[in-house]
């Protein structure tokens, strides 16, 4: 068997939720090891949306998914977490002593106390659009997602969708871009009403294109994109483009939490609302990847959630220790832990 690294609380995700989850669980004296599928912090935050702004963190008026990823890394890093990336988790199997061993796809073994799952939705991957050839473009001309702004600078994008993500995008984008043509199939849109008033003013402005239609074909040579097909009511068009942007959703798959013989429910897992445990004790699920009546898929609902599972992780792993309640602003002790005490 490959070296075990022992630690108090294994946390399935590195997502904003997962690393708050540090900071709890630090402030407990827990010790955290997390992995994650993709190749740095922040899950869906870094992988889909770094630039784009979120509105509803507290104490943040407007803070971009990588901000917000970077300001939690910093406020984590008292606690010296470790960091596993590019794995998957492959099996979950619990020892007689009721201690958890966890092994990775890279057949690393890890054993802990508790088992936190902070996987959003699980695995997850862009839906890709029944565009003939469009493999030969992708990660060139066509893109999933938006991960630096100035990659777009002074291009001829197409966004497809009708969707929050590509509402967005076209409103941040334009400014930059040479020109912005979004492409839904039909006139009515899945996003917030003022992202579709916002569109159509650019619109009116003569600053973009709306084109009611369905991209039917690509032209370019080598994954260089030149131009676009769109299908519509009126017949074809070719629209100019050496960037594509499709927004059709994302395919969320459990991967092997499926096989964890945890009670799911509609591919969530149902966890209580005092401690957010699963069906099985010691594993614990936080953040989009759980569900209970009045679940809300926000990350400030995954904050709270992660503060009450800690308590609950740390009758967990030191099991008869009395725990005194104690504020950051006030306790001596917490600010000694973070740095900070004078």
């Amino acid at each position: 068997m490959a070296d075990i690294l022992k630690t108090d609380v294994v946390i399935v995700g590195a997502g904003p939720v997962g690393l708050f989850a540090v900071f709890e669980l630090g402030l407990l004296d827990l010790k955290c090891h997390l992995i994650d599928i993709l190749d740095r912090p922040g899950g869906q935050c870094a992988e889909l949306y770094p630039e784009k702004p979120i509105y509803d963190i507290p104490a943040w008026p407007v803070i971009s998914g990588q901000d917000l990823v970077v300001k939690l890394m910093e406020q984590i890093a008292p606690f010296s977490p470790t960091f596993a990336y590019n794995r998957m988790v492959t099996s979950l199997e619990k020892l007689a002593d009721g201690t958890f061993r966890v092994t990775t796809d890279e057949n690393e073994v890890v054993e802990a106390k508790v088992v936190v799952i902070a996987a959003g939705g699980g695995s997850f991957q862009p839906k890709r659009p029944p565009i003939a050839g469009i493999e030969a473009y992708e990660g060139h001309s066509v893109f999933y997602s938006v991960r630096r702004m100035e990659e777009f600078r002074d291009r001829d994008v197409v966004i497809v969708g009708g969707g929050d993500s590509a509402l967005d995008w076209t409103i941040n984008l334009q400014p930059i871009v040479r020109s912005m043509t979004l492409v839904h199939r039909r006139p009515d849109f899945r996003a917030a009403p003022d992202s579709v008033k916002k569109m159509f003013d650019l619109v009116e402005d003569g600053k973009m294109r709306f084109v009611v239609g369905q991209v039917s074909g690509l032209a370019g040579d080598n994954g260089a994109l030149s131009a676009v097909t769109v299908k519509g009511d009126k017949g074809e068009e070719t629209v100019k483009a050496d960037r594509l942007l499709p927004f059709f959703g994302l395919t969320m798959k459990l991967g092997p939490i499926a096989e964890w013989g945890l009670n799911l429910h509609e591919n969530l897992i149902p966890v209580d609302t005092e401690k957010f445990e699963s069906s099985t004790p010691g594993i614990f699920a936080i953040g989009d990847i759980n569900w209970y009546p009045g679940k809300l898929k926000l990350i400030l609902s995954g904050f709270h959630e992660g503060a009450l599972m800690a308590q609950a992780a740390k009758r967990v792993v030191a099991p008869g220790e009395r725990i005194v309640f104690q504020y950051t602003t006030s306790s001596t002790n917490l600010q000694k832990k973070l740095g900070v005490a004078g």
